[in-house]
């Protein structure tokens, strides 16, 4: 604990943004990073609890408070050497993660977390930036080969994972680049995909094999690929988005969010569209319906294709600007939560339903109604409000209501592993194994929707998991 009375004397700072106006002209990332000085100020605040709860909130297990004191003191490289004991990708969760710890930081209880995500991405940036970062090539190579299939957060943990473990270590994917969600789902301005680009580079150098443009299941038959590795994990994400069955849902312009996101990432990455039907929002009335991290994706993409107006609409009813701590804390709370997307044009609709959508073969507006929502027997049941109909201008819809489960044709099918109740991949933490020998399962594809943070740290368990699976014991940690 660097400075006992840091939290006393210092307040907290966080990274600044540029202008909206000038922001919204392009899609590079727009935060302004703190100094080292402000950062080393911002480390001194953490005080070090006897209970670290912010260890509670973190799902990878940082070892924040350590981190914090050594970038208090100037330490920098030992700071990433312990960032990196925990987190593969720290330049990920350091940019997209929702900081499940800083809900959770004891200083939260005044509303006045330490800027842990702050902190953990300037670790990160300096160790970049003065090539600290080094290809760790494995002492023996153990002869076994393993296919992961994803190549999103979970499955690049997992490989880089079993590649130091000296495991001969291929990753598949779908697309025509690497990176799964990571480079297609998130928008450049909050996750530029360089930072993606170099970790791979390091990844390569240590002996991980990438394969783009295979789809297993697909244009790849899944029993080669069981045929000539020793182990398989699966880690192809929840890409089965839900669907609004509604009339009017087979109208031109009402669209899943993930295809208008994945489309502005494939032009920014100067990618072909491969002949699909553009979705652009210049000059639209763009509706996102889902109130969720991909909606505000949405709406920040839609802002900065010029649409003329942006709507949010969110089924549940509005969420409180602040909660009672002492009834939530330190767990994730359920309050307002405003993106930098949202700051730059967006209306935000609660407590709303859509009933149907309208237009001649192409959608004009969109139909709705008001809703409430009242306690009924432990859980809330919704209920229409009588004369609350509405009607918006509607010339682009975008479903972002989440997803159910991972697409079951192909890979699943094929290799007829068993799934759970909600569709995903049947598998426990204890050994990420499903019912087919030899295959895994980690991530989304696993667990469901979900954060990047919980994807790396399951690729993470479920490499060592495959460690011991071959070699009968591990000293990869969990």
């Amino acid at each position: 604990m660097g400075s006992p009375t840091g939290f006393q004397e210092i307040e907290r700072k966080d990274r600044g943004y540029l202008p909206v106006a000038e922001r919204k002209q392009n899609y590079r990332e727009f935060a302004i990073p703190l100094t080292d000085e402000a950062v080393a100020q911002q480390g001194a605040r953490c005080i070090d609890c006897g209970v670290p709860y912010c260890h509670f909130g973190c799902p990878v297990d940082n070892i924040i408070p350590d981190w914090n004191d050594l970038v208090y003191r100037d330490d920098w490289r030992e700071a990433i050497a312990v960032l990196h004991a925990t987190n593969n990708f720290p330049e990920f969760t350091g940019r997209v993660c929702p900081a499940p710890c800083e809900e959770a930081c004891t200083l939260n209880l005044h509303n006045a977390p330490v800027t842990i995500k702050t902190i953990e991405l300037s670790i990160i940036e300096k160790a970049w930036q003065n090539h600290w970062i080094e290809p760790k090539i494995p002492g023996r190579r153990t002869g076994k080969r393993v296919a992961v299939i994803g190549s999103g957060p979970a499955g690049l943990a997992a490989a880089q994972q079993l590649a130091r473990a000296g495991h001969a270590v291929k990753v598949f994917e779908k697309n025509a680049k690497i990176g799964g969600l990571l480079r297609y789902g998130i928008p450049d301005f909050k996750l530029d995909k360089s930072a993606i680009d170099r970790r791979l580079a390091q990844m390569q150098a240590e002996g991980v094999e990438f394969r783009v443009n295979s789809h297993v299941g697909v244009n790849l038959p899944v029993d080669r690929l069981v045929a000539d590795h020793d182990a398989l994990i699966l880690a192809t994400g929840c890409e089965k988005p839900r669907d609004l069955v509604v009339p009017g849902r087979e109208l031109n312009g009402v669209h899943f969010a993930m295809r208008f996101l994945t489309q502005q990432n494939r032009r920014e990455g100067r990618e072909s569209l491969a002949g699909a039907e553009p979705i652009l929002a210049e000059g639209k009335h763009v509706v996102v319906i889902g109130g969720g991290d991909t909606g505000a994706d949405c709406v920040g993409t839609a802002n900065r294709q010029g649409a003329a107006s942006v709507t949010q609409l969110e089924l549940l009813a509005r969420p409180p600007e602040q909660p009672d701590k002492l009834l939530t804390w330190p767990n994730w709370p359920n309050r307002m939560r405003t993106s930098t997307s949202h700051e730059e044009g967006c209306e935000r609709l609660w407590s709303v339903s859509t009933t149907s959508f309208s237009g001649n073969g192409r959608v004009q507006a969109l139909q709705g109604v008001a809703v409430d929502w009242q306690p009924v027997d432990g859980h809330s049941e919704m209920t229409e409000i009588p004369g609350s109909e509405f009607e918006l201008k509607a010339d682009l819809v975008l479903l972002a209501m989440g997803f159910v489960s991972p697409v079951h044709a192909g890979l699943i099918q094929h290799l007829q592993v068993e799934t759970d109740d909600q569709g995903n991949v049947a598998a426990e933490t204890s050994d990420y194994a499903t019912n087919v020998p030899g295959v895994f399962a980690a991530g989304d594809m696993r667990r469901g929707q979900s954060l990047v943070v919980w994807a790396i740290k399951e690729g993470r368990q479920c490499a060592r998991a495959v460690d011991e699976f071959l070699m009968g014991h591990s000293d990869l940690p969990r």
